[in-house]
């Protein structure tokens, strides 16, 4: 199968980003770049673009409405124009802060990034003022609407910039700008970054281990305190609270003492217990949570919901057949919503909450036994609520769900928690459940899409995050089928290419009775990071990612700015960093790792070694200080200061850190657990059941 397959470039290691706008490539619609079919006849713009044959002819038609008479400014208002068609044009009209009527033009007054200080060290906004500061422009897009930046009002007459702008300066005062925040600008050519620099990989990474329970999730108290969520898979939820680095601590965590018991709704085996949780970002004052979960309505009556095969998506569930001696629809994935006001008046002081559910957010009945994924979590700009769903199972995804615009399995979800409709509603909308759609998702471009998809053509999406610096990077692993395991960069209403695609590479599926979406008619994105499964686990050849975070902590100032993601069976962990930076391109580098001698709980079975006996890597978790966790199935594991086990890292002040500085302090609280599963052709052994979530039969 190869040596190890890299893909493209990985993070590049930024001390500090001021600006947490700055991204990947990505289009003022919020869709990533892509490669059009027909080639742009108007705007200058090749390979990966943000306009299609008629967005480009819309933006010709504007520019012909304009009846610009002097060829130079004609030009650079075209530039402008068609600056909508660049792969950054999301940066570019700077739309995380609202949006612009023109790009951000490059203005060597202020300084310039390196990334493209060789080309816009030219004035271009002074150029654009100098060139058609008297030319006549009709429908301007320069006209006054940017407050507060001195510009005249406009009357009907006005077409000519000293018509609507009092000065050179006051005009780019208003439109011009520069690298100097991470950002980019434009300087009348596609955006170009070239950065000279090769990212060397850290030394290595350093851990202690604080805990023995072996969890599948971690989220942080949203009071910003130094207390942490875990969850186990059988269905319980802890309060814990996290000790300073390098104080011989540990989890302060009652096992006896549960936060939340869910056990007895909860399904728990190989493939199913509780999959994710998410704490509202008010909820320290309105105390609102949530769990993902899988039930057996043979076990549980409220556990009953529409079948995900249906008629809706061409899928009739009596031709399904059994799945380890399951019926269709017999287990179900499940998100329920939780309160913690019933035992305090102050939620952020809760110690523990009511097992009783305060709404069914969405039920949906699973095909198969296994590739349900269950992730929640919510978007850090937008503040809905999303949800991450495999294939359904069953090798090669048989009924091409992954695909189908009307199926939500192999998809992730965007739901809107805090608008509840009436049930007159969600059965006109065909909801699955207690939640609205936001306006902006993808359907309201494509009406074949279900409503709730915000992203498809996912195996089983295993452990996403956003980027606490630039919440536009929101990067989900996905479980690979037979050779790839892969990252992706997840944008609006993008497809990751499964079951056309596995990774990068051309997937054909054993079976296909639910059809096939041939390869010209979808536009994938490729995953940013992967690897093989002949690199990790030559012997069984198997693999299964896990997703983690980009690292944002200075515990360990070498590995700032670096994408963490680990493989469940080797116990391999990697870190990349991006270049040119902002780019989107990866690379990564497979990163040793070792114990501290001093960790409070031993590594190791005492043989002597300094190497950490990790186990299955079944997640990583977060903290309010943005130190990072390995969730593995021997414990709890966080990521310190690499002087700790000898490693070298220059940007390491160790004579500062001889203190640790304070955590906001609280008080401990819950927690502990068995194993968890991942990939479905593990068996589980004793107390470390392991969650199979790779591969079916």
């Amino acid at each position: 199968m190869g040596g190890f397959l890299t893909i493209i470039l990985l993070f590049l290691n930024l001390l500090l980003l001021p600006d947490p706008s700055s991204s990947h490539p990505l289009c003022t619609d919020l869709r990533a770049p892509f490669t059009p079919k027909t080639p742009l006849a108007f705007c200058p713009y090749n390979g990966s673009v943000c306009c299609d044959s008629a967005e480009d002819l819309q933006l010709q038609k504007q520019f012909q409405a304009m009846n610009v008479s002097d060829s130079g400014c004609a030009s650079l208002l075209k530039s402008i124009i068609c600056a909508r068609c660049d792969q950054f044009s999301a940066e570019l009209f700077k739309i995380e802060s609202g949006p612009r009527p023109v790009p951000v033009l490059c203005n060597s007054t202020v300084s310039v990034n390196s990334s493209q200080s060789n080309r816009a060290a030219n004035d271009f906004c002074a150029k654009v003022w100098d060139t058609c500061q008297n030319v006549s422009i009709l429908n301007s897009p320069f006209a006054p609407s940017l407050q507060g930046r001195g510009g005249v009002p406009v009357n009907s007459t006005s077409s000519k910039l000293t018509d609507l702008w009092q000065s050179k300066s006051v005009f780019c005062n208003a439109f011009g700008g520069s690298s100097e925040d991470e950002s980019v600008c434009l300087d009348g050519e596609p955006v170009l970054l070239n950065n000279t620099e090769t990212p060397l990989p850290p030394n290595g990474l350093c851990f202690e281990k604080i805990g023995n329970g072996s969890y599948l999730n971690m989220v942080a108290h949203p009071d910003g305190s130094n207390r942490v969520f875990f969850s186990d898979q059988p269905g319980k939820i802890w309060l814990a609270t996290v000790p300073e680095e390098g104080s011989g601590g540990v989890l302060g965590l009652v096992e006896s003492n549960p936060f939340l018991d869910l056990t007895d709704e909860v399904h728990f085996d190989t493939e199913f217990g509780m999959m994710g949780m998410a704490f509202h970002p008010n909820f320290a004052q309105n105390g609102r949570f949530f769990a993902s979960f899988n039930c057996d309505k043979a076990k549980w009556p409220e556990c009953s919901g529409r079948c995900s095969c249906n008629s809706d998506v061409g899928c009739d569930p009596s031709k399904l057949g059994s799945d380890n001696g399951a019926q269709p629809c017999q287990y179900h994935s499940v998100i329920a919503e939780y309160t913690a006001n019933s035992t305090t008046s102050q939620p952020s002081s809760a110690k523990s909450a009511s097992p009783s559910e305060v709404r069914r957010i969405f039920t949906m009945g699973l095909p198969f036994t296994s590739h349900h994924a269950g992730q929640i979590l919510f978007g850090p700009s937008d503040g809905y609520l999303y949800f991450m769903m495999g294939d359904g199972g069953s090798r090669g995804d048989p009924y091409n769900f992954a695909q189908n615009k009307k199926s939500l399995l192999g998809k992730i979800m965007r739901l809107d928690i805090d608008h509840i409709p009436s049930a007159t509603e969600i059965e006109k909308l065909g909801l699955w459940g207690n939640y609205s759609i936001p306006n902006d998702n993808p359907v309201s471009d494509d009406k074949e899409l279900q409503s709730e998809i915000w992203a498809l053509g996912f195996r089983n999406p295993w452990r996403c995050s956003f980027d606490s610096e630039r919440p536009s990077y929101f990067l989900c692993a996905d479980v690979g089928q037979e050779q790839y395991e892969e990252v992706d960069i997840v944008t609006k209403a993008g497809n990751y290419g499964w079951r056309v695609y596995e990774g990068p590479l051309l997937y054909k599926p054993p079976s296909t009775p639910g059809g096939n979406t041939s390869v010209n008619s979808i536009n994938p994105i490729f995953p940013v990071m992967g690897y093989n499964h002949s690199d990790v686990n030559k012997n069984e050849g198997s693999a299964s990612i896990t997703g983690g975070y980009f690292y944002r902590s200075m515990t360990d100032p070498c590995m700032n700015g670096r994408y963490l993601f680990a493989d469940l069976y080797a116990g391999a962990i990697w870190a990349g960093a991006e270049y040119p930076e902002n780019s989107g391109n990866f690379t990564t580098n497979r990163i040793p790792f070792s114990c501290a001698h001093d960790s409070p709980i031993q590594c190791s079975p005492g043989d002597g070694s300094s190497l950490p006996e990790l186990g299955y890597v079944f997640s990583f978790g977060e903290d309010n200080r943005k130190d990072i966790f390995i969730l593995a199935s021997s414990g709890v594991y966080r990521v310190v200061r690499p002087s700790r086990c000898n490693f070298t890292c220059s940007k390491e002040n160790v004579t500062a850190v001889a203190s640790p500085s304070p955590r906001p302090s609280s008080s401990p609280s819950s927690g502990s657990c068995l194993s968890n599963p991942h990939n479905d052709l593990l068996l589980f052994f004793s107390f470390s059941l392991l969650f199979l979530l790779a591969f079916t039969l």
